[in-house]
């Protein structure tokens, strides 16, 4: 039986995140990268929009979002470890950076990417796109192409006025996670999980393989692009967490500055939700945005569009935490209180969410 197959590319922010849990994974996969024809003849046809990636399984099914991916392929093979923890705090923490890493960590990846790296980024979105083409008419293919990405800035609330923020932020993130890969090899302890594999991310296609934000990384943070290097690579580690349903207390910091950030734009989203949950009926699809809303990034703040997205992935750590036990929900409500999540102990959707056809939609 042939094997997997991930449409995407090394520019691409998630192609990043499904490749480094295939290749940690150990499946057989290969990697063909999304060009013009493989939009026209594989993406469009199954997915319905231009996306990345996109993965064949080996009976010939279409699997888009890193999720879903990775959900699949684990359900298929059945190998251990699973890639999500098997106790409940830490695949609770496990969830919750899976949202920080995939819907927050994508402003600094983003604001790196055009502020400091454009012109190689039109470049290499050419070169995807038709490799074929001489590198000045790469370059122009790029900069077509590469616009729609450009002109999601003002959508996560990227500006001049919260730039400063961003920077700031993110460098203490990178400060915090250098703290914490001092004392252990990977994210929740001494083997790669899900929590690796969504921080890849961005700290892989645009933060580390990005010229201007790689040597900032290098820089900085010798130590997280190591652990970038080596996540990204498949590293398998010695295959433990830490013992007792226990998490890393290095952690603390980025899940306070997730809470900081992060927590109070969900509380928005969620608020406009509920309304439009009000009018919408049971397997409605569920608007990308659901109105404007004002993020605070260091004291920096701008207007950026409600991206509901971030309660799908929302919905899977409040379903690992409303399904603990007396004694675990305990230790996750102190470790909330800790990192400033005190909300998330009463956070609940005003309707269930599912994925079909792609697309997130009313359950």
């Amino acid at each position: 039986m042939a094997g997997y197959t991930l449409y995407g590319s090394e520019v691409s922010y998630f192609t990043g995140k499904a490749r480094a849990y295939l290749r940690w994974r150990s499946v057989d996969f290969s990697e063909e990268q999304a060009t013009q024809d493989v939009y026209r003849n594989i993406i469009m046809p199954n997915v319905g929009w231009p996306v990345i990636p996109v993965m064949k399984a080996p009976d010939g099914e279409i699997i888009q979002d890193t999720a879903d991916i990775i959900a699949h392929v684990e359900a298929a093979e059945a190998r251990t470890p699973p890639v999500r923890p098997e106790t409940p705090l830490q695949r609770f923490v496990c969830e919750l950076l899976h949202l920080y890493a995939d819907e927050w960590l994508v402003i600094p990846a983003m604001h790196y990417r055009w502020t400091y790296n454009e012109d190689w980024a039109y470049g290499e979105f050419g070169a995807l796109s038709a490799p074929d083409l001489s590198p000045d008419a790469q370059y122009e293919l790029g900069k077509k192409n590469g616009a729609r990405f450009k002109g999601a800035l003002p959508v996560l609330g990227i500006s001049q006025a919260t730039i400063p923020g961003i920077e700031k932020s993110y460098e203490a993130f990178l400060a915090e996670f250098t703290a914490h890969l001092e004392q252990y090899p990977f994210v929740m302890g001494a083997r790669p999980t899900l929590a690796d594999f969504a921080f890849i991310g961005p700290l892989y296609a645009h933060l580390y393989r990005d010229p201007a934000s790689g040597k900032l990384m290098k820089r900085l943070a010798p130590k997280v692009a190591d652990w970038v290097e080596r996540a990204h690579e498949g590293q398998r580690g010695d295959g433990t967490l830490p013992e007792g349903d226990t998490v890393p207390t290095t952690l603390r910091p980025i899940l306070a500055r997730q809470m900081r950030e992060q927590l109070p734009s969900l509380q928005t989203i969620n608020a406009m939700f509920a309304d439009w949950v009000a009018q919408a009926s049971p397997g409605e699809r569920v608007p990308r945005a659901l109105g404007d809303l004002e993020i605070d990034i260091e004291g920096h703040r701008e207007t950026a569009k409600a991206r509901s997205f971030q309660l799908w992935r929302l919905q899977a750590a409040l379903d690992i935490y409303a399904g603990m036990d007396a004694e675990t929900r305990e230790r996750a409500d102190a470790l909330l209180d800790e990192t400033g999540g005190e909300a998330l102990k009463t956070f609940k959707l005003p309707a269930r969410l599912k994925r079909e056809n792609c697309r997130v939609v009313l359950a």
